[in-house]
C-alpha cells in the first residue's frame, strides 16, 4: 500500500522450509529439490521513495549481518529489472533488518521480493510479468517463492512452483542459536554423505486443505535432508533441535532450508510459553513466537 508522501511499504516475511527433499548433485553443480513452503509472521520491512535514482539504507538488530550496501540482493534485484525494463523508475529504499541473515529463513530473498514488488507497483507492472519472474530468478533460487508469499511446493531448483495451497495456520516457534550458515558448505556436507542419491528427490507432494492434526502427521512422515549435514558442520543446530523437541507441547521440531533456524509447531499458548522459556534458558539466541500461513500476503499493514 502507498501510505501518504509517495512513500510505498512492504512486509517481506520469513520463509520456512517445513519438508526439503534434495537430489543428488546434478553435473552443472545444482541440486533438484522438492519443498513444502510458507510464510511466517515474522518479517523484514521495507520502504521505497520514489527518487531519479537507486539508493539503499538498512537499519534494524541484523544490519551488520547485511553486509555491504551495494552486495545486497535489493540494489541487485532493481538493477537488473532496470536493465530490462526501460525508463523503470526507481528510489531509495530503506530496510528494517529484523530478520538474521543466513538463517535459512530466505531474508535476503524476501527482501529482493519485496523490492520486485514495490517496483512493479510504482511502474503499473503486474506481478506476472515476465521480465519481473526472470529477475527473480536471476537474483536467487529462493526469491520466485517469495515473489507471491503463499505455501507453495518448490521444486526443480527453486524455479518450478505449485499453486498456492490451502495449508491451515500453524503455530510456532522460530529459534536461532546465533549461527550463520552457508548454504554451499551444507550441500557440499550433503553430497559427502549421499554420494550415489539419484538426481531428482522423491516427489512428497500432499494434499490441499488438510485440518492441522493431518498435516502434522503428514509432516512427520517427511524430513528435511540438509539436517543432518548441517548439524555434522555445528552440532548447536541439534542442541537446539532438543530444547524445541523437549519444549512441553511440542508437536515436531526441524530444521529449515539449510539452518541454522530450527522450528517448533505447538498450540497458540504452547507457543508462547515455549519461547518465553527458551528465551529465559538461553537469552543469546534469537526465538520468536509466530504463525506460519496467516494473512500473508506481502503488503505491510501500516
Amino acid at each position: 500500500m502507498r501510505p501518504p508522501g509517495g512513500i510505498a511499504a512492504e512486509i517481506a516475511p520469513a520463509k520456512v522450509n517445513l519438508t526439503l527433499h534434495v537430489g543428488g548433485r546434478r553435473p552443472d553443480g545444482y541440486h533438484n529439490i522438492e519443498s513444502l513452503v510458507v510464510f511466517a509472521g515474522e518479517s523484514d520491512a521495507l520502504r521505497l521513495t520514489p527518487a531519479h535514482s537507486l539508493s539503499l539504507t538498512v537499519e534494524g538488530p541484523f544490519v551488520v549481518q547485511c553486509g555491504p550496501v551495494e552486495k545486497n540482493l535489493i540494489t541487485k534485484a532493481a538493477h537488473l529489472l532496470a536493465q530490462d525494463v526501460p525508463g523503470l523508475s526507481l528510489g531509495h529504499f530503506e530496510l528494517t533488518k529484523n530478520l538474521p541473515a543466513a538463517a535459512g529463513l530466505g531474508g535476503g530473498s524476501s527482501d529482493a521480493a519485496a523490492t520486485l514488488r514495490l517496483l512493479a507497483r510504482l511502474n503499473e507492472l503486474s506481478l506476472h510479468d515476465r521480465r519481473l519472474q526472470a529477475v527473480a530468478a536471476a537474483v536467487g533460487a529462493d526469491v520466485p517463492v517469495c515473489l507471491d508469499p503463499a505455501p507453495r511446493i518448490m521444486r526443480g531448483v527453486g524455479d518450478v512452483l505449485s499453486e498456492p495451497l490451502a495449508l491451515p495456520p500453524l503455530h510456532a516457534v522460530l529459534v536461532n542459536p546465533g549461527i550463520a550458515t552457508a548454504t554451499k558448505d551444507v550441500f557440499a556436507a550433503f553430497d559427502a554423505m549421499n554420494a550415489d542419491k539419484p538426481v531428482e528427490p522423491a516427489a512428497a507432494t500432499p494434499l490441499e486443505k488438510l485440518s492441522e492434526s493431518a498435516l502434522i502427521a503428514w509432516l512427520s512422515e517427511h524430513s528435511n535432508d540438509l539436517e543432518s549435514p548441517a548439524i555434522t558442520l555445528h552440532p548447536k543446530i541439534g542442541d537446539t533441535l532438543a530444547a524445541l523437541r523437549a519444549a512441553p507441547g511440542c508437536k515436531l521440531a526441524r530444521m529449515s532450508g539449510s539452518g541454522a533456524t530450527c522450528f517448533g509447531l505447538f498450540s497458540e499458548e504452547g507457543a508462547q510459553a515455549a519461547a518465553h522459556m527458551l528465551h529465559s534458558r538461553h537469552p543469546d539466541w534469537w526465538v520468536r513466537a509466530t504463525v506460519f500461513g496467516e494473512n500473508l500476503d506481502g503488503n505491510s499493514p501500516a
